[in-house]
């Protein structure tokens, strides 16, 4: 196996860094040191720590996509569709801690460029969301594809931004592989009440 090259070991130590104290916590030196380049290299092959910054996070949001997209094709009906983007998302998440830690802080910093970047990149998958369901779902209201991503993104994300502080009381990691286990089935419960609900709604009509 190749040894990494010198953008990749920049890229490498500034996941491993923007991941662990967020965007304001970090400065180029920190990532030059890290990957034991100088600073010139790592402006050189990234122009800025914002640009640096967000090569790290859209290879997340493209990996991320990618995970789901490759998953909704492969079974029917919408359930199980639904049950597999679940699965896909939390084995993503699980895969990828860093990556919920990076929204975080980058929503917290509010810098109005991170934002817009955020935008088009959390757009992208909103935009997947409503085409992916844009056959059962109705265009506004509770059921709305909207609302799906939302509850879907919400309950799987912060399962993993949360899991550290409702340990003590969850007892043991929550992250752990039962706990993991027990987490999808109730998150695919959900899915299957707003299903449910979709249905109903169809039936009334």
């Amino acid at each position: 196996m190749s040894e990494p090259t010198t953008p990749e070991r920049i890229f490498a130590a500034a996941d491993e860094l923007f991941g662990s104290m967020g965007y304001d916590g970090v400065s180029v030196r920190d990532i030059a040191e890290k990957a034991g380049v100088n600073k010139a290299s790592v402006f050189y092959h990234y122009d800025s720590k914002d640009a640096l910054f967000e090569r790290v996070l859209d290879r997340y949001y493209t990996a991320h996509h990618e995970a789901l997209e490759d998953v909704w094709g492969l079974v029917g009906d919408p359930m199980s569709r639904l049950h597999a983007v679940i699965d896909s998302y939390i084995d993503f998440m699980l895969a990828n801690q860093r990556y919920p830690r990076l929204i975080v802080s980058m929503i917290n910093a509010a810098n109005p460029q991170h934002l817009e970047f955020i935008q088009r990149s959390t757009g992208s998958l909103f935009n997947w969301t409503e085409r992916a369901l844009g056959d059962i779902t109705p265009d506004s209201g509770p059921l709305a594809a909207r609302q799906f991503y939302l509850t879907i993104s919400g309950a799987v994300t912060n399962t993993f931004i949360y899991a550290e502080a409702v340990a003590p009381w969850w007892g043991g990691n929550p992250l752990s592989e039962g706990n993991l286990a027990t987490r999808r089935e109730h998150i695919h419960w959900l899915v299957d009440m707003c299903l449910e609900g979709l249905a109903r709604e169809r039936t009334d009509v």
